[in-house]
């Protein structure tokens, strides 16, 4: 779980304008934060199963969000996988 002030920087670094807090980019860049929080736990609590399948239904979530991005508007896609650095 993220506290309010990551979720705040977060938000507030990836807005496209004031006040945007539901974009595909703040979304993506927020479930990111939260499957590094996970992987981090996972390495150090190898058998905890349940965590480890809402780390996939979040890893899924964001391959979903980031899809849609890619169709919509493939330059805002780009640049999200960039900042994040994801896909190396």
């Amino acid at each position: 779980m993220l506290d309010t002030a990551t979720k705040q920087r977060i938000i507030g670094e990836y807005q496209a304008k004031p006040g945007d807090t539901g974009s595909t980019e703040v979304q993506v860049a927020l479930l990111s934060e939260r499957i590094r929080g996970l992987t981090d736990h996972l390495r150090r609590n190898h058998k905890d199963h349940a965590t480890r399948r809402g780390l996939l239904k979040l890893v899924g979530q964001r391959r979903r969000l980031l899809r849609y991005l890619a169709r919509e508007d493939v330059g805002r896609y780009r640049t999200v996988i960039s900042r994040l650095g994801l896909r190396r």
